[in-house]
């Protein structure tokens, strides 16, 4: 009967696992609490993505939150910025393959942090992406990434995420 229990106990978990596992990012997404914006419009003369191949080249992006990181801003509230930037990242992901569950792997990520020339905690802000990125992707998440300072940003905007990433082949019909 104890074996019985065990064998059944493993059973459960590795069901449980494997169900968790194969949660859709759209699905995590909503466990999470969170919503997908509207993708806006450029505020110039670019495409919001770009496609080479199997690699998406997205254009940067920024959250409605504004001013300098270690003066108008603290490294929470960057952080904040950077999640935020992270939820219209996959937003424009959406648009662009229709379904994020065709999105293998996270490449590379350069994320802007507009900050004082004192402030050197870029890493930390730019998490607010990346730890995102991993609570809805998993491991297709996790991406080579640089996360840097600099004086100024568009419409001073607290920080600039560019990202790339690989998709899945789509499968003919």
């Amino acid at each position: 009967m104890k074996k019985r229990f065990v064998l059944l106990s493993l059973i459960i978990f590795a069901m449980a696992t494997q169900w968790a596992q194969a949660q859709t990012p759209e699905e995590k997404i909503k466990q999470l609490g969170l919503t997908i914006p509207e993708v806006g419009q450029p505020i110039a003369n670019y495409v919001k993505w770009k496609q080479v191949g199997n690699l998406l080249y997205l254009a940067g992006s920024g959250p409605k939150v504004y001013g300098k990181v270690g003066a108008d801003l603290t490294v929470e509230q960057g952080y904040q910025a950077a999640r935020d930037t992270g939820m219209e990242i996959i937003a424009v992901l959406k648009a662009a393959t229709g379904d994020l569950s065709r999105i293998k792997q996270f490449v590379k990520v350069l994320g802007m942090v507009n900050a004082t020339p004192e402030f050197t905690s870029h890493p930390a802000v730019i998490n607010g992406f990346s730890d995102l990125m991993v609570e809805v992707f998993g491991e297709k998440g996790k991406h080579a990434r640089s996360a840097v300072g600099v004086g100024s940003l568009p419409n001073n905007m607290a920080v600039e995420i560019e990202v790339i990433v690989e998709l899945e082949e789509k499968k003919p019909f």
